[in-house]
């Protein structure tokens, strides 16, 4: 089917990484005429395009977008990347050209039901829980998306009684005019306004993973989070309602009670296990885990699947990352906190005396809580990258506070001149933090690359 629906198309796709290999795979595979852009020089694009060897109908067109790539065009693809404001895309848009992008197209081809999940914070660690707990009920399970594994690609694979879990991003929900079987948002927070022209767009974008909802959909929402909580009540009718919180017990879902998880769908409250038994940090790993009990279960999963991984998991790289304990300090990776937001999350996680490497590129996001933490619960905070001025000066304009840790402020150059100086500076019992608040372009490619760097830095000394 697949196939036929596309085979001489004409498929245009921007941006060449993961997703747009993916894309580029699927359209050739079913004999569509595909182009890939890329803004970048074919110099610097050697493996992607080596990727993609052995396809006679896929051409590159790089350096840039001219508008000249649109003649003739059926489809346009986006990689996540790629912002729909770009004059290219508008001006397809203006012809009629339709647009669209692996996840929407996994979604609409996909031959088993597929479970969706976004959120500002935590849908990556709650995508993967998720994944674990279908598979420990023996469940087959394919696990993608925003999480780094495109599944366009790779559609053949999946069985109609399989399970797809998907971790999605705003970018990628930007696109979406359609809606899966399961929907979650974790939590909306203010987060990439620098892409997003305002607070309501961003939440507009993650809307869309539930707004196409019907009768016998099922749609779980963080009870404890405003956004999220406003949204329980516009869901569309005839679709079951679910929610998650720490503070309260929800109608429908999961909810801790006393220090014990507990679920309920249709009936009964089932107990799941002690909140003691989880190995992974912080409050927001609680969440995380809520979240994902529910929809494992929701799914077919078991509570005996549930508890096996509540009891073993221990993370997802570049997550509150446990790397090295050295001389009695632990270093830990947190390079996914991209926003104040995740970085706050990350020193609520600790009661140690923190040593702080913050920085980076800011998003146009507000850093006063933060600022606020930074006083009460980090000793020495070392501040690199673009945004480094603009915190140290969010860190000093807020007041003094009886009994604040905060010894010492001082920007450095770069990351390894951030761990140097930690080293330094820490003693037995400390734990050095990377969690930055701020993404990483402005050094790194990607938030992977940055935390992979901070390893072996660590790994170094």
């Amino acid at each position: 089917m697949i196939g036929q629906r596309f085979s001489g198309a004409k498929v245009l796709i921007l941006g060449l990484a993961r997703q747009g290999i993916a894309l580029a795979h699927f359209f050739a595979a079913a004999g569509s005429s595909v182009v890939l852009s890329d803004r970048r020089p074919a110099a610097e694009l050697q493996s992607e395009m080596a990727a993609l060897q052995g396809y006679s109908n896929v051409r590159f067109a790089l350096g840039g977008h001219p508008l000249s790539l649109l003649n003739g065009v059926d489809l346009l693809c986006l990689s996540g990347g790629v912002p729909p404001t770009i004059p290219i895309v508008r001006e397809a848009q203006a012809r009629g050209i339709a647009l669209s992008n692996d996840s929407l197209l996994t979604l609409q081809f996909s031959p088993a039901p597929l479970i969706g999940i976004t959120g500002s914070s935590g849908k990556t660690t709650t995508t993967t829980l998720v994944g674990k707990m279908l598979v420990a009920a023996g469940l087959r399970t394919h696990v993608g998306g925003n999480i780094g594994t495109p599944l366009i690609d790779r559609l053949a694979e999946i069985a109609p009684d399989d399970r797809v879990v998907l971790e999605l991003s705003s970018f990628q929900l930007e696109l979406w005019r359609q809606s899966p079987w399961a929907a979650a948002v974790l939590n909306v927070t203010p987060n990439h306004l620098d892409r997003h022209p305002s607070m309501a767009a961003y939440a507009a974008a993650k809307q869309n993973l539930w707004r196409y909802q019907g009768p016998g959909d099922l749609a779980l929402l963080g009870w404890d989070n405003d956004w999220t909580r406003r949204w329980y009540d516009q869901l569309p009718a005839g679709v079951e309602r679910l929610a998650f919180s720490l503070r309260e017990e929800v109608p429908a879902g999961a909810w801790l009670a006393g220090d014990r998880l507990v679920y309920r769908r249709h009936s009964d409250v089932v107990p799941l296990f002690p909140r003691s038994v989880i190995r992974l940090r912080g409050e927001h790993n609680v969440l995380n885990m809520l979240a994902a009990s529910v929809l494992a279960l929701a799914a077919g999963g078991s509570v005996a699947g549930v508890q096996k991984v509540a009891t073993t998991f221990t993370g997802v790289a570049h997550r509150l990352e446990v790397i090295r304990r050295r001389q009695g300090v632990i270093w830990v990776n947190d390079s996914i906190a991209t926003a104040p937001e995740r970085a706050v999350a990350a020193l609520r996680s600790f009661d140690e005396p923190l040593i702080l490497l913050a920085g980076g590129r800011d998003k146009k996001l507000p850093w006063d809580e933060f600022a606020r933490l930074v006083h009460q619960r980090v000793r020495h905070l070392l501040l690199f990258g673009e945004a480094a001025p603009m915190i140290a000066r969010k860190v000093a304009e807020q007041p003094a506070q009886p009994g604040e840790m905060l010894a010492s402020v001082r920007l450095v150059d770069d990351l390894p001149a951030a761990v140097a100086a930690a080293d330094a500076v820490s003693r037995a019992g400390d734990v050095v933090l990377l969690s930055p608040g701020g993404t990483s372009y402005d050094t790194y490619k990607d938030f992977v690359a940055r935390g992979e760097h901070f390893r072996q830095l660590v790994d170094m000394l």
